[in-house]
């Protein structure tokens, strides 16, 4: 059964929240509009259609537009070989997903780093800690408010006291020019 059969499965078994698959350079998106059930979606996927493996689950950060959160299940199939995409979002009042930790054992971590890095929470999750970041750290860096210098903390014994400088780091160059090694921060300062 190819991707496209087993997608318009999922879409005729909850034809009122899954909408049409849309396909993009080869890859089927299926849009569930009630975050709510986004775990019975996934079950079914898991139990009906094959798809015994969640490859990685995203997070979207749509600042200054609503629904604020997006989440992102990226799907595999290892009797099949397909892939397929699920996303559904919430609001910023909201900031929550049922967890899928209980279709698939890898979303345990999954949703533990995009709780880490965006704030967003997952409803009935085992164990839903931090896990790059120190415990008690206050900020959620890979969000689109979170500034790009960062920012002070207050726990001098654990961390830094001062922002993080980015200079010279990966996300920080000037733009345009026909050599990107000119762009690189280092190549501007030698003397650093």
């Amino acid at each position: 059964m190819s991707a496209k059969q087993l997608a318009k499965k999922l879409e005729q078994q909850f034809k009122e929240i899954v909408s049409a698959p849309v396909e993009f350079r080869g890859e089927l998106t299926l849009e569930v509009s009630e975050a709510s059930q986004i775990t019975e979606v996934c079950l079914f996927a898991r139990e009906s259609l094959g798809f015994d493996f969640l490859v990685d689950l995203t997070t979207i950060d749509n600042h200054e537009e609503t629904p604020r959160w997006t989440a992102v299940y990226h799907l595999y199939g290892y009797g099949h070989g397909c892939h397929l995409r699920l996303k559904t979002s919430v609001g910023e009042e909201a900031s929550e997903f049922p967890t899928v930790s209980a279709v698939w054992r890898t979303a345990n971590w999954h949703e533990r780093e995009a709780y880490d890095m965006m704030g967003i929470r997952f409803a009935g999750h085992p164990d839903l800690r931090r896990i790059l970041m120190w415990e008690g750290y206050p900020f959620f860096p890979l969000r689109k408010d979170f500034p790009l210098a960062g920012k002070p903390s207050e726990m001098p014994d654990v961390a830094f006291t001062d922002a993080a400088p980015l200079e010279g780091g990966p996300f920080v160059t000037v733009a345009g020019g026909d050599d990107p090694t000119a762009r690189e921060p280092r190549a501007r300062n030698p003397e650093e």
